[in-house]
């Protein structure tokens, strides 16, 4: 098998302790290192044809009627590319969560496991990787180099051979990192039973409709363009999240 560098590009939605949410999301967009410039540029293209400048974001929260066609477009993009592949982690009833269940441990922890399971189905010991997070607070520096450490450990790569680098990075500076706010936005949105916007849940559908999986269970460990994984406490299991 020739190695390849793969890059990931992430986001998460609702990752804090006490902020009255029930699900918390994470995601990652990944593609290979090479095809990052073609492929960003790709992206700005259908920007550029729908009438938006390049440098503005792609963001869950900007669905709307008004770029709607833009939205469901790019969705159209994702999954007729074939390097373009994403995967999410839906952490239901976070706030159920009893920590003293776990050996005692806190929400930092129990957040540096959810990362890892949802990173861990994308890594392959035969490749390389580079992992870029999007800056969300003053830690990120200290969450990073958590991460990391967790990811080696559990995959015995010590001397980082591997995961070669997690890197902060602005989601302006990558229409990846942006992507990955995209879906992780349209998970949150459908698990949380949310539908007060019908552009939003256009894109929901459209997600749907060209995934194939209705969103609501998990999809096989082995999919490779849009897969989802759904958590759930001890404590939960057997509760339908939708």
């Amino acid at each position: 098998m020739v190695q390849q560098l793969l890059n990931i590009y992430c986001d998460e939605s609702c990752h804090l302790e006490n902020d009255g949410q029930s699900v918390m999301v994470l995601g990652g967009v990944w593609l290979p290192d090479h095809r990052k410039r073609s492929l960003s540029i790709g992206v700005r293209q259908l920007k550029e044809k729908h009438g938006l400048g390049w440098m503005q974001e792609i963001k869950w929260n900007k669905v709307s009627d008004a770029k709607l066609d833009f939205y469901l477009d790019l969705v159209k993009f994702f999954f007729s590319t074939k390097d373009l592949h994403f995967r999410g982690l839906v952490a239901q009833h976070k706030d159920k969560l009893n920590h003293e269940n776990y050996q005692g441990q806190d929400h930092n922890e129990w957040y540096y496991k959810m990362y890892f399971a949802m990173l861990k189905q994308i890594l392959n010991k035969n490749n390389k990787y580079n992992i870029y997070l999007d800056i969300k607070d003053t830690n990120g520096g200290r969450k990073i180099r958590k991460l990391h450490d967790v990811m080696c450990n559990n995959m015995y790569d010590f001397d980082h051979s591997i995961v070669e680098r997690i890197q902060l990075i602005r989601s302006e500076e990558s229409e990846f990192v942006q992507l990955a706010d995209l879906f992780i936005g349209a998970l949150s949105y459908f698990h949380r039973g949310l539908d007060s916007s019908e552009a939003k849940k256009a894109v929901v559908e459209k997600i749907k409709e060209l995934s194939g999986h209705n969103l609501n269970k998990n999809t096989l460990p082995s999919e490779e363009k849009f897969n989802v994984f759904l958590w759930q406490p001890q404590e939960c299991r057997g509760v339908t999240g939708v």
